[in-house]
């Protein structure tokens, strides 16, 4: 694994960078097309269209850039924040922060860009006086799992969900 290029910088999302975001995700996750039902594929890369084309309320698009380009984003959400009317509220921590949609681009990847966002996002949730932080992921996201575990990052059961028959969501949190 090469080191973390020594240029990164892990800032807040500018205006004019929701296409590269959106972008960089797609090509993230695009590689759990060939794992997932066609039609969940669909639905999960509606969801994240949809999540990245809207006002992100109180969230904020987290991106990590190099060499003046953006090479990964997450986003980062305070306590309490919705998923939305799909999702029940019984998956979220009311008193922590949650990181969703983590993504590295391609090129990017080996190279501790998505650590050096995700140390950005404990950062920012010890800061606020929180008492963990909180993320979900599919079994499939092996690289994604190992990382947060490697964080110490545990599973948190109780915030698991169920979007769709054969589709499970597995609840992660890191403790203060």
């Amino acid at each position: 694994m090469s080191s973390t290029p020594h240029d990164l910088k892990i800032r807040l999302g500018l205006p004019g960078e929701h296409e590269r975001a959106l972008e960089i995700t797609l090509a993230a996750y695009v590689e759990y097309e060939k794992v997932l039902r066609p039609e969940y594929w669909e639905s999960y890369r509606e969801h994240i269209v949809d999540t990245l084309s809207a006002d992100l309320g109180e969230g904020h698009q987290l991106v990590a850039e190099s060499d003046g380009q953006v090479v990964g984003t997450a986003l980062y959400y305070p306590p309490g924040t919705s998923f939305g009317e799909d999702v029940e509220d019984a998956t979220m921590s009311p008193n922590c922060p949650e990181v969703r949609l983590l993504a590295v681009a391609p090129e990017g990847r080996g190279l501790g860009v998505g650590r050096a966002l995700m140390v950005e996002c404990v950062d920012r949730a010890r800061k606020s006086g929180a008492p963990g932080l909180v993320l979900h992921a599919m079994a499939m996201m092996k690289t994604a799992r190992s990382l947060y575990e490697d964080m110490g990052f545990v599973r948190a059961p109780e915030l698991d969900f169920q979007p769709a028959e054969f589709w499970f969501v597995d609840g992660f949190r890191l403790d203060f």
